[in-house]
């Protein structure tokens, strides 16, 4: 059966002291929101739905970056998740499948979770996801008979044998679209918080005669987030998942608590990295290269036996080839470099495209930038580019060519030549000494 999703994203989230929605705030350098609608879109959904409220043009964006096919509707009124559900009727119109509410505030539900509730829904006609609590405190509780929900009990509503329950409410519903809608047109807000709760049709659909049940997961995949302290939470929670999938997967983490990886990262088996790296989002690194300590790579990709760092900085758009190094406090943006090149000291490497074999020395720079436009570098294969050259682009350095150190490049280059363009050295004696006494001259004067 077909699936879609609905994700409600309407929180202001007063708690995070923010102008920005709650569900934009970023774990592993991701908004929330989008990890909740990657773990729903690896069932294939036939559509999605976001139901925005606050800063809903915001909201919107992300969720049309990730999935530019999600749809997003406005609770113009936060009177309830069942009343939030209610605003994704219309773009679920016709719909015959299975409908799944998921939440923009909690990020960590697992695809293998979302399978496992419609496998279950098979045999039930709702389906709720709860989890064991350590601390119960103010969540929802499941009332159960058997295998069966009886209901759910909002905490300020329970009597205290119902607050004894340690099986809570994650608010993760899998129910058939229609009946799902249904459902919601009966629900009341007779309660302490006269609000439409979403956890009502449990009751409803029991009183109906119909089919629920619970299927439960690990606390950890239901960790809302709704501060500051929560967010760093769920950041921490992420980290460790990921860091451990890591080293399961055959990567060499050699001080894994000080290593921070996005959302998508994905590394191949036998690289090694080292101390205190961050990954940015989009960072491909394939198998057996090196990330040496305290570098940065955003937006890039490493291909097998690279060797990065220590210091590096790779920024978006540097696409590197196999068995390239850069070396310390180099960096490198938008730029293309080829098999075995190496950048390995001090230099700035940007709108380039760099051939096989070419060494580029240190304290090069390619000066991209005119103040308006970028332009482009190109160093051939075999080049050799003394240190402190300056490339003003554009410029062509040809297959094999050699630029004299401290040159300051701004002409093609053809292959095989060797370009100088530097002033010539010139030398007076004893001139050093005389200057340095007029200096002390009119330093004593000044005083």
């Amino acid at each position: 059966m077909e699936v879609a999703l609905i994700l409600l994203a309407a929180g202001k989230g007063t708690r995070m002291q923010s102008d920005l929605p709650k569900v934009l705030h970023a774990v592993a350098h991701a908004p929330l929101l989008e990890h909740a609608m990657a773990s729903g879109a690896a069932l294939s959904p036939a559509r999605t739905v976001v139901v925005a409220g606050h800063g809903a043009d915001q909201v919107r964006a992300a969720a049309q970056a990730f999935d530019d096919e999600a749809q997003v509707v406005v609770q113009e009124e936060q009177l309830g998740t069942a009343h939030a559900v209610g605003q994704a009727r219309e773009a679920l119109a016709g719909f015959e499948g299975t409908a799944i509410v998921l939440y923009g505030d909690t990020p960590f539900v697992q695809t293998e979770t979302l399978e496992k509730m419609c496998d279950a829904l098979k045999s039930n006609d709702v389906v709720v996801l709860g989890f064991d609590a350590a601390d119960p405190a103010r969540y929802g509780r499941l009332v159960m008979q058997g295998d069966s929900l009886d209901r759910i009990v909002e905490y300020k509503d329970a009597t205290d044998k119902e607050r004894a329950i340690t099986l809570c409410n994650s608010g993760v519903v899998a129910c058939k679209s229609d009946l799902l809608f249904d459902l919601i047109d009966a629900v009341g807000n007779d309660n302490a918080s006269e609000e439409y709760y979403l956890t009502d049709i449990i009751g409803i659909a029991r009183d109906r005669g119909l089919k629920a049940t619970a299927v439960t997961c690990d606390e950890v995949e239901t960790m809302g987030v709704n501060s500051r302290a929560d967010l760093a939470a769920a950041d921490a929670a992420f980290q460790s998942r990921a860091r451990a999938a890591m080293l399961e997967d055959g990567i060499t983490l050699m001080a894994p608590d000080t290593v921070y990886f996005a959302r998508d990262t994905y590394i191949g088996r036998d690289t090694v990295i080292e101390p205190n790296v961050v990954f940015g989002p989009g960072v491909t690194i394939e198998s057996g290269a090196t990330i040496r300590a305290f570098s940065h790579l955003e937006g890039c990709h490493v291909a097998r036996g690279g060797i990065i760092g220590p210091y590096a900085r790779l920024r978006p758009g540097a696409e590197l080839s196999e068995d390239v190094r850069i070396g310390n406090f180099v960096e490198v943006k938008n730029a293309q470099i080829a098999e075995g090149a190496k950048v390995n000291h001090l230099s700035y490497i940007g709108d380039a495209t760099i051939g096989a074999k070419a060494n580029i020395g240190a304290g090069t720079i390619t000066c991209n930038y005119d103040g308006v436009m970028k332009h482009h570098t190109h160093i051939g294969a075999n080049a050799f580019i003394g240190s402190n050259t300056m490339l003003v682009a554009p410029v062509h350095i040809g297959d094999g060519a050699m630029t004299g150190s401290g040159s300051v490049i701004t002409s093609d280059v053809e292959a095989d030549a060797l370009a100088l363009a530097r002033a010539p050295q010139v030398e007076k004696p004893g001139m050093a000494r005389k200057l340095f006494e007029m200096l002390k001259a009119k330093q004593q004067r000044g005083s």
